[in-house]
């Protein structure tokens, strides 16, 4: 898709961008040049009400006022060591996101994916040296529909075709169980199985939560079983549900948390594993790494994102305007929009077909002045940052309703 069909900077630029940029995403028409709080300005000035929050990566807005301070402060003292050597802004971060999580240890990364990657590693390092698996023989059950990134190992138990045509030959050793289905999970545990890879609720699948009681259930098999339970909360955690975690909901306490996005604050990518030391500890000096994963500037920017979720308004405010958005959502089942799913400030929206496609919605979205992205075609997510006021919500669901109405 192009935008020169209008003669502005922001269309220039972004025909510019597509010529020369690989076709592996499909953007708005859209051309940023200035954010803050809830709100982008394009190369032309024109201001969007940001519902998607870079896919929850920005949950305490654009350009945080603290966030910002504390990486502009260290930009100027220090940004990268590498593991070879330990900066002294390591020891605060892996402290402060331990305690959050109630867990002994930090691996700190950098993306999603290098995350989820790490805690597979970890899952089956632990099935073999504690559990006792036989060599190579390690099993990590995951659910269909999920989303857990973009490398080969990881798109090999998607069943996105998107996702994963043509990408391989892939890893063995997954096993993938139906989404909510507790008795399908248990049935699939063997003396094999070393962990459980699941996201308490399945974002990039729009926004899919799963039966009430089955995260406990999950959690209480595990246990059971032997079994590690990590729990993907790149998306779903810090501060988007209403909850610290999402896990939280039904006060399940996974063996590994797996964080990213809002980790970094919208300006560093830092991502973590955060487990017992009886799980991590697993790991020798050699077997892991990363050259940029816990650098400088992730930690002193990680720090202050975990102070800014301490004390928990974050949470209690995602969870206080739930309620609007749940009302001002399900208000429009029936008339454009035939099916909702809330938690916090995060909503899956599946668009009456008659209407138009998730992408043609997002694109009368955008005319409108409100940003927000399909999934799986029929379905619009909504991410708003967890700074966004009250009334800049109800008018972004104004526009909604005016578009699928």
């Amino acid at each position: 898709m192009t935008a020169s069909t209008i003669d502005t900077s922001a269309a220039r630029e972004f025909d510019r961008a597509e010529a020369r940029t690989a076709h592996n995403y499909h953007p708005l028409p859209v051309v940023v040049a200035h954010a803050e709080g809830a709100w982008m300005t394009d190369v032309d000035g024109r201001r969007y009400l940001d519902l998607l929050a870079g896919y929850s990566a920005l949950n305490f807005g654009h350009s945080h006022p603290r966030l910002l301070e504390v990486a502009h402060a260290q930009l100027d003292k220090l940004t990268l060591t590498s593991r070879a050597f330990v900066h002294d802004q390591f020891a605060d971060f892996t402290a402060k996101l331990g305690d959050l999580c109630g867990k002994d240890l930090v691996l700190p990364m950098n993306t999603g994916a290098e995350a989820v990657e790490t805690a597979i590693k970890v899952m089956r390092k632990w099935g073999y040296q504690v559990k006792g698996i036989a060599t190579d023989q390690a099993e990590i059950i995951v659910a269909s529909g999920n989303f857990h990134g973009r490398t080969t190992t990881i798109v090999g138990f998607s069943d996105d075709p998107d996702a994963r045509d043509d990408f391989g030959p892939f890893a063995p050793g997954f096993v993938t169980v139906p989404y909510g289905d507790l008795g399908a999970l248990e049935a699939a545990i063997t003396p094999r199985t070393a962990g459980v890879l699941i996201e308490p609720i399945q974002g990039e699948g729009g926004v899919v939560i799963p039966p009430p009681g089955y995260l406990a259930g999950v959690r209480e098999v595990t246990l059971r079983e032997n079994v590690l339970l990590a729990a993907d909360e790149i998306q779903a955690g810090l501060g988007r549900t209403g909850r610290t975690f999402a896990c939280d909901h039904e006060d399940v306490v996974p063996d590994l948390y797996v964080l990213g996005k809002a980790l970094g604050g919208g300006i560093v990518p830092v991502s973590a594993v955060v487990a017992d030391r009886d799980v991590l500890g697993v790991l020798k000096p050699g077997q892991h790494g990363s050259t940029f994963g816990g650098n400088a500037l992730a930690c002193a920017v990680g720090s202050a994102v975990v102070d800014l979720l301490a004390p928990g308004d974050f949470q209690r405010r995602a969870d206080d305007m739930s309620v609007m958005l749940r009302e001002r959502l399900e208000s429009l089942v029936g008339r454009g929009v035939v099916g909702v799913r809330v938690r916090g400030l995060w909503a899956g929206i599946d668009i009456d077909p008659a209407v138009g496609s998730g992408r043609q919605v997002c694109e009368a979205l955008m005319a409108r002045g409100v940003l927000a992205k399909d999934t799986h075609g029929s379905t619009i997510r909504l991410a708003p940052p967890l700074v966004i006021s009250e009334d800049d919500l109800g008018w972004g669901l104004d526009q909604l309703a005016a578009v699928v109405g």
